[in-house]
């Protein structure tokens, strides 16, 4: 299993629809998620800064492929189309990046 996080901005006039698309996630897309080995996935804001927080826990063995069949499947597709409009990417993210990954340095259980 890895522990993976990530950060993104939020418009501030799209938190209230955020926090609504993200109290009623559509099934098809939660299917996907657990589909793609993600588990114990959480989403984190905060206000008035406007960052989202993503964690996840992935337990499958190859994030990448994973990552592409989630974003080859269309109900995610138009679930991107609704939430996308609503983020603010990191001007430091990665070449590729829509989140910014972040580098877990410290864990305890």
């Amino acid at each position: 299993m890895q522990r993976m996080g990530m950060m993104i901005g939020l418009e501030a006039k799209k938190v209230a629809e955020y926090k609504k698309l993200h109290a009623d996630v559509w099934p098809g897309v939660l299917k996907m998620i657990s589909d793609c080995n993600i588990r114990n996935y959480s989403i984190y804001l905060k206000e008035p800064e406007n960052l989202l927080f993503g964690y996840w826990e992935y337990h499958g063995d190859d994030f990448a492929a994973d990552a592409a069949k989630m974003a080859a499947d269309p109900e995610t597709q138009r679930w991107w189309d609704v939430c996308m409009p609503c983020q603010v990417p990191l001007d430091t993210r990665k070449d590729g990046e829509w989140w910014a990954m972040m580098e877990e340095v410290f864990h305890l259980d």
